[in-house]
């Protein structure tokens, strides 16, 4: 890769390497320079830029991101498409998760062009929390790093998530004279929230008085997937009252004490091989403590050995970490894939095509059906279609599709009547619309998912647009900080002329078919899209 000042002669179909500000507008950084960039920047009195130029022995930094990504994804993570060299993974359900630490090392060591950033192994996760990210330095790689990094993860997955099962639990609370009924109801209420956080169940709770025998009889008679002892005083030796009354129940004490603070005083062990925890105390607040470690393992159905526990002491103090979040705010604060919606306006009467474009048929179905077909196909997380004009043809025709129908009843007012009904419809419950055409069936879902990647408000980017050539096309992807201008539109134009008045915000995606600058507009342009459709 050549990088550094290059002349404009030279400059086509480089990258630019820093952002230029120009009267035609702003050039963003990792912009690959068309022909038309180049007069651009000459008509602005720029002889040369910064940027990068590849050469054959390269890999484009989104290509390299996107195969190392995918390739290190396992069970339950999946990657979003690669934007300016990153490559992020997320997870699919709420879970554990495990990272093969050695093989993210080596990664790592392999060449500093390429990173691969992960969360800690055996983190809790939620489902759609980002797990990792992969992030090209320069704007490519060699092909010989690559490839070296493909060969390294092999077909053994570095990352997966071990999903939470829907486990039922027992739970036994021991009580002393002393023991007050508030705290039974407390070590009930703490242990609740847990288990039922992670999709189990509560299955039993019983409560006895802190003795070997009623220990030991509670722990027979329970009949549960886990059983967890929630003691009235805490275990502090293997003669201990919880300790001896599992052995007495014919189980076994594994492990006693863990090097994790709060957490110290826990109990591992089993009876039939159902796991059984000797719970502490701490465990009666909502703060993450030892206890939740163990607990979520189990629940995600991993084992529980004496070493796993042994070796938890790095990093095992949490007592004196003030912003250490509860499981509650931990939730809110994880860093989560946007959430995208759909919106597709499907409420126009097809005035110059002279009938319904939307139910036209297209290889056997009506047209809007096949759009949103296509938009369903990407990552996209739910749709939501704007009827008005036939709405009941149009409900019909995608009455098997999971999408939610928005009548607009002054669609005849135009398109921006229906614009301002789907957005109010979905303003309070995502990050980002993207406004579709119902017309567009050619639409490639992958092009809808490299949008989707390169949406980031934090890095000015809460306005994604695909372009065909020097062409501005659909759908667009507005970011929610725009969605009180969306709802401002009026008249037939939608939210087309806001491009100008936000082009700061804009990143433009190239796309090398005509899919997204080509509507069913006219008899002649649906004859196009069939022909294409078709071949």
């Amino acid at each position: 890769m050549k990088f550094g000042p290059l002349t404009l002669d030279e400059a086509e179909g480089a990258v630019l390497a820093h952002a230029l500000r120009l009267d035609a507008g702003l050039f963003k950084k990792g912009r690959v320079l068309s022909g038309s960039d180049i007069a651009a920047l000459r008509g602005s009195g720029i002889d040369h830029v910064i940027a990068a130029k590849l050469e054959a022995s390269d890999v484009a930094e989104d290509q390299a991101a996107h195969e190392i990504a995918t390739a290190v994804c396992g069970a339950n993570v999946s990657a979003q498409e690669a934007f300016t060299g990153r490559a992020n993974l997320y997870a699919g359900t709420a879970g554990v998760l495990l990272v093969d630490e050695a093989r993210v090392r080596a990664i790592n060591h392999r060449d500093e062009s390429l990173t691969l950033a992960t969360l800690p192994n055996f983190a809790r996760v939620d489902a759609r929390q980002m797990l990792a990210t992969i992030k090209i330095i320069p704007f490519a790689v060699p092909v010989a790093v690559r490839d070296a990094a493909l060969r390294l993860i092999g077909k053994r997955p570095l990352i997966t998530v071990a999903p939470f099962k829907p486990l039922q639990v027992g739970l036994i609370i021991t009580r002393l004279p002393q023991t007050k009924d508030t705290i039974i109801a407390k070590s009930k209420a703490a242990i609740g929230d847990r288990v039922i956080g992670m999709g189990g169940v509560m299955h039993s709770v019983v409560v006895c008085n802190h003795a070997q025998h009623d220990v030991a009889q509670a722990i027979q008679n329970m009949r549960a997937d886990l059983i967890l002892v929630f003691g009235a005083s805490a275990i502090v030796d293997r003669a201990d009252v919880i300790p001896a009354a599992l052995i007495a129940a014919g189980g076994v004490v594994q492990h006693l004490g863990m090097p994790v603070d709060p957490g110290n005083l826990l109990m591992l062990g089993n009876i039939k091989y159902i796991p059984v925890i000797g719970v502490p105390s701490c465990a009666r607040s909502p703060k993450t403590n030892g206890f939740d470690w163990v607990l979520e393992r189990l629940v995600a159905g991993l084992d529980v050995s004496p070493t796993d526990i042994m070796v938890l002491g790095v990093g095992g103090l949490l007592a004196e970490i003030p912003s250490r979040p509860s499981p509650r705010e931990y939730k809110q604060a994880a860093n989560s894939a946007p959430r995208i919606a759909a919106l597709v306006l499907a409420a126009g009467s097809s005035t110059r095509m002279g009938s319904n474009k939307l139910l036209a048929d297209l290889n056997g179905s009506p047209m809007i059906a096949q759009t949103v077909k296509r938009i369903a196909a990407s990552s996209i997380d739910n749709i939501t279609v704007v009827t008005g004009h036939q709405s009941e043809s149009i409900g019909a025709a995608l009455e098997s599709m999971k999408v939610n129908l928005v009548h607009n009843s002054n669609f005849a007012d135009g398109l921006a009547t229906s614009l301002r009904a789907g957005v109010a419809a979905l303003r309070n419950s995502c990050d980002a619309i993207l406004v579709c055409l119902g017309d567009m069936p050619l639409i490639d879902p992958r092009d809808i998912d490299r949008m989707i990647a390169a949406f980031n408000p934090a890095e000015q980017r809460s306005i994604v647009v695909p372009v065909h050539g020097h062409s501005y096309g659909n759908p667009v992807l507005w970011g929610a900080e725009h969605f009180s201008a969306l709802l401002a539109c009026e008249g037939d134009r939608g939210a087309r002329a806001l491009l100008e008045n936000y082009k700061d915000d804009v990143i433009e995606i190239s796309v090398d078919t005509q899919s997204v600058v080509l509507d069913a507009d006219t008899p002649e342009a649906l004859a196009l899209i069939r022909s294409i459709a078709s071949s």
